[in-house]
């Protein structure tokens, strides 16, 4: 399989940037404070698996006008310079009595306060990802301007795909459905989900994914009570129904999506429940049109599935978006 070239021009983070920037102005804000993996890496190009270290924070400012400012511990200084990223401001880190905070509220105070505004994620599926302390600390050093949420708007931001994003989406998912191509030819009665997982996991490492961050399994006969476990070490009956949903990442984007498998004929209530659910899927896909709302999908998709009989939707949604995360809106 082809792999696609690792990273984006720097006319990819200018241009998610300015559309950053175009939404500060419609909104009132001076700046943008973020402190995500996800969010430091949109619109920087910082990408490190550092990140799964809990002991330090990361900054990254970005002013109504210019480039964005890093404020990073001393550890990650040689990883931002290599990025698009110039104005870089470091600290020796850890420092429990200053980890950073200073440092940026020093450069949030400089910045030109026209609103009196800072926007930061903290609304709708979003975290701060360092100590709620400091923040509060941090909120108490701003001179003349104060937080406002901007989590709704950083997602939206998020959501709308670059070609080159989506080609990186692409080959996750071209890689993910190698892995499932493949079970067929080493599944078995007999053998536990766990190991049906772990053959899957390989075939998809072989196929070019970078890592497997995200895989569950669960099965039973007729179907499973979750999707969010395992796999476990239940070996597979017959008369069992296996499902694994993988997100495959490549180049820092995922995959997301599953497939059942049955272990000999499925039953009929088994077929009526599939056939529904490929069924409401495909209207799903045939009313995701340029103009439509997610809501629009959503009434497309549980109606077939409602005429089908389905007693219910308590999993809270029927899909979503994906991209650097695993779940992204929309």
């Amino acid at each position: 399989m082809s792999l696609l070239e690792r990273g984006f021009e720097d006319s990819e983070f200018e241009m998610r940037t300015l559309r950053a920037q175009k939404m500060m102005a419609e909104h009132k804000l001076d700046a943008i404070f973020l402190t995500t993996e996800p969010n430091v890496r949109y619109f920087s190009g910082f990408f490190t698996q550092f990140w799964e270290s809990p002991t330090r924070p990361w900054f990254l400012i970005v002013p109504l006008t210019g480039k964005p400012i890093a404020v990073i511990p001393e550890i990650g200084a040689s990883g931002m310079a290599a990025t698009w990223i110039d104005d870089i401001h470091t600290w020796a880190s850890p420092n429990p009595a200053d980890d950073g905070i200073s440092l940026v509220a020093d450069i949030l105070n400089n910045i030109p306060c026209r609103y009196g505004r800072i926007g930061a994620t903290l609304g709708m599926e979003s975290y701060l990802r360092m100590p709620f302390n400091d923040f509060m600390d941090l909120s108490s050093r701003l001179k003349d301007t104060a937080f406002v949420d901007i989590a709704t708007q950083i997602h939206r931001l998020r959501s709308i795909k670059s070609k080159a994003e989506i080609e990186k989406i692409r080959k996750a998912c071209e890689i993910a459905h190698i892995g499932f191509a493949n079970i067929p030819d080493h599944a078995r009665i007999g053998q536990t989900e766990r190991d049906i997982c772990k053959q899957m996991r390989i075939d998809m490492l072989h196929a070019g994914a970078d890592i497997i961050k995200y895989l569950i399994s669960g099965s039973g006969p007729d179907g499973y009570d979750s999707i969010i476990m395992g796999p476990t070490d239940r070996q597979l009956n017959m008369g069992d129904v296996l499902i694994i949903d993988v997100g495959a990442v490549y180049d820092g984007y995922f995959s997301d999506f599953d497939r059942n498998f049955a272990f000999g004929r499925p039953s009929d209530a088994t077929l009526k429940a599939y056939t529904a659910v490929y069924e409401a899927t495909d209207a799903g896909f045939k009313a995701a049109r340029p103009g439509a709302t997610t809501s629009d999908v959503y009434t497309a998709m549980w109606s077939v599935m409602e005429q089908a009989g389905a007693l219910g939707n308590d999993v809270g949604r029927l899909g979503h978006g994906l991209g650097i995360q695993l779940t992204e809106w929309p």
